[in-house]
């Protein structure tokens, strides 16, 4: 069994969602099955990767930070949200009472923890918050987790 994670950026350019989807994608089929991908559900970067993770044939393991998770989701990704974890192979529940960025943080080293490859969907800027993109990435380097870096050169987020 190979264990994969993701962390990445929410609100994605568009200019880079068919890089990103397409590296995800190849990411995961050059990838030994069965594979187990980790992730939180967030809009952007981790719906992008349970999306190419089921598409490969993959078990989606949730990890949802807080209680009320759900609503910090526009409508839109909140139906994605259910969703994607309706197809759930298995959820992993943070004991926070809500959503914050301690929350966050702690779902961000669960993954890097345990998984042996961590997706990052990083434009390599440092996080603009506890548990952002940039921290879970540092968690899974000190880990001593593989991290692959997948973002389109000359793409910014705003």
């Amino acid at each position: 069994m190979t264990r994969i994670g993701i962390t990445g950026h929410q609100g994605l350019p568009s200019e880079a969602v068919s890089y990103v989807t397409q590296k995800v994608r190849d990411i995961l089929s050059k990838t030994a099955p069965p594979l187990v991908g980790y992730g939180c559900l967030a809009e952007g970067a981790d719906q992008l990767f349970a999306h190419e993770l089921l598409a490969a044939g993959g078990d989606l393991h949730v990890v949802i930070p807080a209680a009320g998770y759900e609503g910090t989701f526009s409508d839109t990704d909140k139906n994605t949200y259910f969703a994607l974890l309706d197809k759930a192979a298995s959820v992993t529940r943070l004991p926070f009472e809500s959503p914050s960025e301690e929350a966050y943080d702690a779902a961000g080293q669960w993954v890097s923890k345990h998984c042996e490859t961590l997706i990052a969907v990083w434009d390599g800027q440092p996080a603009r918050g506890l548990g952002g993109t940039a921290d879970a990435v540092a968690h899974a380097r000190k880990l001593g987790r593989t991290v692959r870096v997948v973002w389109p050169e000359g793409v910014h987020r705003s």
